[in-house]
This record gives structure tokens, sequence and C-alpha cells, in this order.
């Protein structure tokens, strides 16, 4: 089977398209003939071994992924042959078959395609945990989305919206704010044209934001938590500026509000009933359209290298995905 390898810790180009043999179930797992990864920015960090998990070499990057079960190991329960399913591995989704435990896969009960839902798990789970249990957003509260056009910001806006939320959509360009407004934005800012915390706070008004959904980091993060509202919070998603904020703790006293971090692989780990059924009512909604599971674009396996790059240069609206 064909698979795409990271040999040395490095950029996307020096990932490697190997020939491996065909995995064999062992007790507990599932071998999957794998029909769409999608990739996530943390997929970049990975592959340079500036990420928290860090697995031995060699590794398949793709940590989210449906497919087909070929077959199963001993002891496997409620999967079978045939099933569609979802998995969340963290890592090891770009190749064409792959052997998975068991219980990280979740069948795809959902009349929906393989690309689209393999852009599901990690983008709509993380944003569903992060403003369902994390923020606990209320119908009628105003959601700032920092990175509104990437795969969690996008995910950000159509969750928000779906909860009854007023969304302001923050990005670096109005081409990405056009493409954030059309899938439900209430308001739009231009961080790289416009202060982000006077217009949040003018949009916010004497109230505040009462969420800020932050997968960017850097400069925006102590922006945007300036212009909160008392009791808001400001959920920690990621740091796709590259830089970890160092925010003042006087403004979180000031608000009496709150910064928490989302940890999706955690969570899954902590809380695997919540998380089957966040994915089940994810999947259901964007079978029924009520979510886009945008997809930017779909590339061949030997093109990972290139799928990885539309992500690093900032282009990728919606999700990236690699078809084996």
């Amino acid at each position: 089977m064909k698979a795409i390898l990271c040999t040395r810790l490095g950029a996307p180009d020096d990932l490697v398209l190997a020939d491996l043999p065909a995995p064999t179930a062992q007790a507990g797992e599932a071998v999957v003939r794998i029909k769409a990864v999608g990739l996530n920015f943390y997929d970049t960090l990975i592959i340079a071994g500036k990420y928290q998990t860090k697995p031995p070499l060699p590794f398949s990057p793709g940590g989210e992924f449906a497919g087909v079960i070929e077959n199963v190991g001993s002891g496997v329960d409620g999967l079978a042959p045939g099933d569609r399913v979802l998995g969340y591995t963290t890592f090891g989704g770009t190749r064409e078959q792959a052997a998975v435990p068991a219980e990280k896969l979740v069948k795809l009960t959902a009349d929906l395609d393989f690309e689209r839902a393999a852009g599901i798990n990690i983008t709509y789970g993380t944003t569903y945990h992060a403003l369902k249990d994390r923020a606990a957003l209320k119908a009628g509260e105003t959601l700032a989305v920092l990175g509104a056009s990437g795969g969690v910001g996008l995910a950000a806006v159509e969750l928000g919206k779906q909860m009854g939320a007023r969304v302001i959509a923050c990005a670096s360009s109005d081409e990405k704010l056009a493409f954030a407004r059309s899938h439900g934005a209430d308001e739009v800012v231009n961080y790289a044209a416009e202060d982000l915390r006077d217009a949040l706070k003018r949009l916010g008004g004497e109230h505040g934001i009462d969420v800020v959904y932050d997968p960017v980091g850097g400069p925006f993060s102590e922006a945007a938590l300036r212009a909160i509202a008392w009791e808001g919070r400001h959920l920690v998603v990621g740091f796709a500026a590259g830089e970890i904020p160092k925010l003042p703790l006087n403004l979180m006293l000031l608000k009496g509000s709150g910064v928490l971090g989302v940890n999706w692989g955690i969570f899954v780990r902590e809380n695997p009933q919540a998380y089957r059924a966040g994915l089940a009512e994810l999947t259901h909604w964007c079978a029924a359209g009520k979510l886009s599971c945008h997809i930017h674009a779909v590339y061949p396996l030997a093109e990972t290298a290139q799928a990885l790059k539309t992500i690093t240069e900032r282009k990728a609206m919606g999700k990236v995905i690699v078809r084996p």
C-alpha cells in the first residue's frame, strides 16, 4: 500500500511517498481502507517536532479520516467489515490502509460523503466542545471568531449561528471575510486593516464580546480580550500566528472573565460517550445542510506536501482533504 511518511522532522517537502506492507488487524483493532483524510494546522507542527504529541519516526501525518472497515481483529464488538467509519488518531491517516484501535473509530451513520465526513472530527468536534462545553454559549450572545475562514474558524462561525449567537468573523483579508459572511457571519473585522480591539469594542458596544474563539494567538489574543464583556469567556484553541501570548491577569480581574483552554484530544480520551454523541449530532447536521463542512480542495495522496503548504501559507478557506 502507498503511504506518506515523515522519516525526518522538517517541512512538508521533507515528507516521502513510500510502499508499505498492508496492515493486519491485531486484537482490538480494525483495518480501515481510508477514503479521505482531513488535514489541520497541527499536522504542520507534528512533522516539525513542534507539537505536544511526538510520534516515533517514521509516521504518517493526518489525524482524522473516513473510510470503510476491511477486517477486524479478535475482541472487537460493534464493528464489522463494510462499516463506514470516522477515525480520530492524532496521526497516521495519510495512507491507503491503517490498523486502528477499535475505540478510535465511530460508525458514520449519516448519509454523508467521505470527503466532508473526514473534515468533521477535529475542526467541528473541537469547536462544538469549545462552544458548548467550555464556553456554554447561549442564544443571543455575541461570539467573536478569530481566523474565521480557516478550518476551525469556519466551524465556529457556523456552529455559533446554529447555537443562536450573533457572530463577528475576524480575519486578515476582505476575501476571507466575504467567505465567512457567506457562511453566516453577522459582522466582520479585517484585522490586517483595522485595530482588532477597537473594532470589537465598536461592534460589542457597551456590553462587550461574550465569547472569543481564538485559534490564532499572537498579538490578537490580548486585543480581543480587551473587548470582552463582564463574565466573558476567551477560548484558547491554538496559536496559528506562531506566538503564544502572555496575557495580563488584570484584564480577567477587571471583567470577571475567564480564559479557557480547549484540548480536544484529552476531552475525547476522558469523555468518549460525549465525544461520540457530539460527533453523531455534527454528522447529521452536516448531512441535513445545517453545517457546510466546506472543502477548500481535495488533493491526491502523492500531493500531501502541497496540501499542507496550502495550510501553512494561509490560503485554505475551509478544510483541506487528501484522498488516498
